[in-house]
């Protein structure tokens, strides 16, 4: 379609107005517009219905590699930045669009460090699913989630991961421009998700970055083709940025692994370094783990940095690196070492089957609601130990009155609410469905 030659003069510093109206008619913006739009965002110069309008035009008319490319740079540059060269270790940063039950980032966090690999972890609340992973490690008594850049950097040092809230220093106009993103229903915006996420894991020093794209109804993504897109958009743009990055779209229709809830996830990816762990749950963390170790270069080959991964959790190396990461971070609890000193809740109870069958259709979104109301207590504050575990997957023969989840409660305020999101999100059938593959695509 033929883009009609925009009406305005073109000043010595672009109006706002002209802005909006060349993005509006599909054109690019130059380095110094995309300077300028950064700028007075960062300094507040932009009115909001002119910032509303802008980022509207770019959810509907797109960003190009190399502006996207641009927009993130200048981002980086609002704030402050970390250096790490002063660690000779490779430095690669993992980020995933979040899901249901996803405790990957621990766990992939301890295996990077474990291999050798420097995995700095500084993540917005916007990069996970209804639990945040600040959520979920703010449940082990005295873990600090933020960090300073000074604290940040020394732990990167001793021991190669950390994993603490985002720090407003780093890439400041962003939270700006979220914010708007959310006000304005433009969180989807492809060319805005990259030069975020690209903005604040560069400008903490990763020199590599691995991407767990996820989509289905556990995640924000619903549509596959948008979460591909996203996956090539932010591999394409991080090449222009002159950085390595690889991207894998992950099935997330079904939650991850065996538990939903803050400190039971903490639990599971504890136990999951001890050797064990659900089939989803190794597939996904092993594929993941190859693709940090061979961006960081500590692994030749795919059968090289698939043994490197198995090797520091058949050794413990990587579950004791994530009690070390943990015990740096101020958290102490018995049950870090002893699972039978968990704090599990009063009362457990079971999710029965209502017939016999397959589990065919599981609505992620929904256990995690579940959950996040069962864990509400009266008073409005959030029980970190409430959760299910036990979860039947997909493709799992169940007879009638077997448990489909496990549901550990203390407060039965909110029960009976969350039990019926619970039961909703499981559709069973008579035939034995085709399991999803974990991973659905990988984009280098």
């Amino acid at each position: 379609m033929a883009i009609r030659k925009l009406t305005g003069k073109v000043p010595s510093k672009p109006s706002y107005a002209y802005l909006i109206e060349k993005k509006r008619e599909g054109h690019e913006f130059t380095e110094d517009e995309v300077r300028n739009i950064v700028d007075s965002i960062l300094d507040d110069d932009m009115p909001d219905y002119q910032m509303a309008a802008l980022i509207m035009a770019i959810f509907f008319k797109d960003m190009a590699a190399q502006e996207t490319a641009v927009f993130a740079d200048e981002m980086i540059l609002t704030g402050e930045t970390l250096e790490l060269s002063s660690i000779t270790r490779p430095k690669v940063a993992k980020y995933s669009t979040g899901g249901v039950g996803d405790k990957t980032t621990m766990i992939l966090s301890a295996i990077g460090a474990a291999c050798g690999v420097v995995v700095p972890g500084m993540s917005s609340n916007d990069e996970d699913f209804v639990i945040t992973v600040h959520n979920k490690l703010s449940s082990i008594p005295g873990f600090k989630t933020a960090l300073s850049l000074d604290e940040f950097f020394k732990q990167l040092s001793k021991i190669g991961c950390a994993v603490c809230e985002h720090d407003n220093k780093i890439s400041p106009v962003d939270a700006k421009i979220y914010k708007m993103r959310q006000m304005t229903a433009t969180i989807p915006s492809l060319p805005l998700i990259t030069a975020s996420v690209l903005s604040k894991k560069f400008a903490v020093g990763a020199d590599g970055l691995v991407v767990d794209v996820k989509w289905g109804n556990g995640s924000f993504l619903r549509d596959l083709e948008q979460a591909k897109q996203l996956a090539r958009t932010i591999t394409r743009v991080a090449r222009v940025m002159k950085h390595r990055c690889v991207a894998l779209v992950t099935d997330m229709n079904q939650p991850l692994g065996n538990s939903v809830g803050m400190g039971l996830e903490v639990m599971e990816a504890l136990d999951f370094l001890r050797g064990n762990g659900t089939e989803d749950m190794k597939e996904l963390v092993l594929k993941l783990g190859m693709e940090i170790l061979r961006l960081a270069g500590v692994a030749g080959s795919t059968l090289s940095a698939k043994q490197s991964v198995e090797r520091v959790i058949e050794d413990g190396s990587a579950y004791k690196k994530l009690l070390e990461m943990i015990k740096m971070q101020g958290g102490a609890a018995p049950w870090l070492e002893d699972p039978s000193k968990y704090p599990m809740p009063k009362h457990s109870r079971k999710l029965p089957a209502p017939k016999r069958g397959y589990v065919h259709n599981i609505n992620a979104g929904m256990i995690a609601r579940g959950v996040q109301i069962l864990s509400t207590t009266k008073s409005g504050k959030i029980d970190p130990y409430v959760g299910v575990t036990e979860i039947k997957k997909v493709g799992t023969q169940v007879k009638q009155g077997e448990p489909l989840l496990m549901i550990h409660y203390n407060d039965e305020t909110n029960l009976d609410s969350g039990i019926d999101y619970l039961r909703n999100a499981y559709r069973l059938a008579p035939r034995r469905p085709n399991p999803p593959s974990i991973v659905v695509e990988r984009v280098a």
